[in-house]
């Protein structure tokens, strides 16, 4: 069983991982991602999240962009874009027909992509993760074996868990039409106007036993998207109950009403709630305690620690981390680092 437990979404929570990492035994560590942004590109299962945690863990992390593959080249995605072009077909993104998003493997609405013009660019490594993963699948293996397979290959040292086996789509309803987040933040770059989120598939899914077990331990959520990264987590049957019954502690991704990066304040705004600290403190009931920046003016009604949140390296990542503990601690959780036990 894990001594402490991360909800990981988006680059936030990956950063502060590092820290943790010098802190703990990376034994006792285990890392919940969140699969509401995962989407299939031409009959490929991409996980975003998961692979930002895994590639990091197997120390081959592009950490200039925070995700794919650190020098990977791109020969077949070039070429996916110029037979699109020569053939007249335009650019991506390309959805399948709605019959084909509910076809074959089980795969939640609204996240099947054609891979003609594919839209993310996946590099020539890290698409092999990507078929690895698929032919795992249909083969019948749980997305969660799969994960643990996939993390045995890249050395992780941590517990990698997706957040389910169930697929969830998040779903980005805007002026323009309702669109997968990937095609809202990768190929829109957030500019439809957000009118409203859905996770779809959540009502169906449940978090696994393992993310469950996980869960009863001490939890840490980085400064990740509250809607995006963490929000589909917090929508799973079973994992919102699991947090009400453990310490919590969440580091804010905002100061004040700044948002350290991506999307977040478009997103928090079309979902009803204010972009900033305190919008995130409404978002999260469950938590117990926040790790706030020093020059965050925001008060809030529950234990509060201070420090400067910005992860610029592994320094600022042990000391966030460090504090954050130290938030842990003051809910009556003691999670004793490496040299103090």
């Amino acid at each position: 069983m894990s001594e402490l437990s991360l909800l990981a979404g988006g680059t936030g929570t990956p950063k502060l991982l590092s820290g943790v990492r010098r802190l703990l035994d990376p034994e006792t560590i285990a890392v919940v991602g969140n699969t509401g942004d995962d989407v299939e590109i031409g009959g490929h299962l991409v996980c975003p999240d998961l692979d930002t945690v895994l590639f990091d863990g197997g120390g081959v992390l592009d950490r200039e962009r925070w995700w794919g593959i650190d020098g990977d080249t791109t020969a077949t995605h070039d070429r996916l874009q110029e037979l699109a072009a020569e053939a007249g077909l335009g650019p991506g993104p390309r959805y399948l027909p709605p019959a084909a998003q509910t076809s074959g493997r089980r795969i939640a609405q609204h996240r099947r992509f054609s891979g003609v013009a594919e839209f993310m660019k996946i590099g020539d490594h890290d698409r092999a993760v990507h078929v690895t993963r698929t032919g795992l699948l249909d083969e019948g293996y749980s997305l969660t074996e799969v994960t643990r397979l996939l993390a045995d290959a890249f050395g992780l040292d941590i517990s990698l868990l997706p957040m389910s086996d169930d697929p969830v789509a998040s779903i980005v309803h805007t002026d323009e039409g309702p669109m997968h987040f990937q095609e809202f933040w990768v190929a829109r770059r957030a500019e439809p106007a957000v009118e409203n989120v859905e996770f779809r598939g959540a009502k169906r899914a449940t978090a696994t036993s393992a993310v469950r077990e996980a869960l009863s331990a001490p939890v840490i959520v980085g400064p990740s998207n509250p809607v995006t990264s963490v929000g589909p987590m917090a929508a799973l049957d079973g994992l919102t109950a699991a947090l009400t019954e453990t310490p919590v502690v969440a580091v804010s991704p905002f100061v004040g009403d700044e948002a350290f990066s991506g999307p977040a304040p478009e997103l928090m705004r079309g979902t009803g709630r204010d972009a900033s600290t305190a919008g995130v403190a409404e978002a999260y009931p469950w938590v117990d305690a926040f790790v706030l920046d020093e020059a965050d003016p925001t008060e809030l009604a529950r234990p509060t620690v201070r420090t400067d949140t910005h992860l610029g390296g592994p320094e600022d990542a042990e000391r966030v981390a460090r504090v954050a503990l130290t938030a842990l601690s003051e809910v009556g959780a003691e999670v004793a680092v490496e040299g103090e036990r």
